[in-house]
């Protein structure tokens, strides 16, 4: 079964960007759909956005959409997350998901 595995979280101070990757070991099938997930202290686990393998068909939640970008590099099995004008609020533990697998996650904190 498919592996996941975040990286790229760090420290930023506002208004930096942030590129987090997700490498996939094993199969991403072509009509998954694979989705980047955060969860801030002590708030529930919640949606950033997402993108089928296959056609690149892409969601962004309302809060990022004009400040992440979602993509995937098929040929290499990983799956990115471009963050730019990061604020504190976006301030959270970073997952990838794809049929119920998860990652370890990434940490992204946004401080001065």
């Amino acid at each position: 079964q498919v592996q996941l595995v975040e990286s790229g979280g760090g420290l930023v101070q506002p208004g930096g960007s942030l590129r987090l990757s997700c490498t996939a070991s094993g199969t991403i099938y072509a009509l998954d759909r694979i989705f980047w997930y955060r969860q801030a202290p002590e708030k529930v686990r919640e949606v950033v956005a997402s993108v089928t393998w296959r056609n690149n068909k892409k969601e962004y939640s309302d809060s990022v959409k004009d400040r992440f970008v979602i993509y995937r590099d098929a040929a290499t099995n990983t799956l990115y997350l471009e963050m730019n004008s990061l604020e504190p609020e976006v301030t959270a533990d970073y997952y990838c998901t794809v049929r119920e697998r998860w990652g370890q996650g990434t940490r992204v904190t946004v401080s001065s």
